[in-house]
């Protein structure tokens, strides 16, 4: 992306921005991870498999299934996921101001792994 600094830029401020929801951890990894595996980006994949095990071990496998399901929900549908999706989403915990924070997530990871894979990174 340094060829670009304004794409850069855009995706240091917006995975900044991403790393400061309520979104714990473990769930905000596996958002990157389910987009980075979604968009084929095995660069990303290896490096936030890395993150991911450095938060230790996972409080509630079952939340986190529910995270990524709803993150590829959100990208399969474009954003207008059902009723249904979110309320299941829901619960697990979360809140409509975490499927927001998803949204984020992939809007920011998706620039990343395009920008990698157009890049052969």
């Amino acid at each position: 992306m340094k060829e670009s600094p304004q794409t850069l830029e855009g995706f240091l401020q917006l995975s900044a921005i991403f790393e400061s929801t309520t979104l714990d951890p473990h769930s905000r990894e596996t958002v990157i991870l389910t987009v980075a595996a979604h968009h084929r980006c095995h660069l990303c994949v290896d490096m936030h498999e890395a993150k991911f095990a450095a938060l230790g071990p996972v409080p509630d496998p079952e939340r986190l299934a529910a995270v990524r399901r709803f993150t590829l929900q959100v990208i399969a549908a474009a954003g207008a996921v059902s009723d249904e999706e979110l309320d299941a989403f829901r619960a697990h915990g979360f809140t409509r101001r975490n499927a927001l924070e998803v949204v984020l997530g992939i809007g920011t990871y998706t620039v990343s792994t395009f920008a990698n894979r157009l890049n052969r990174a």
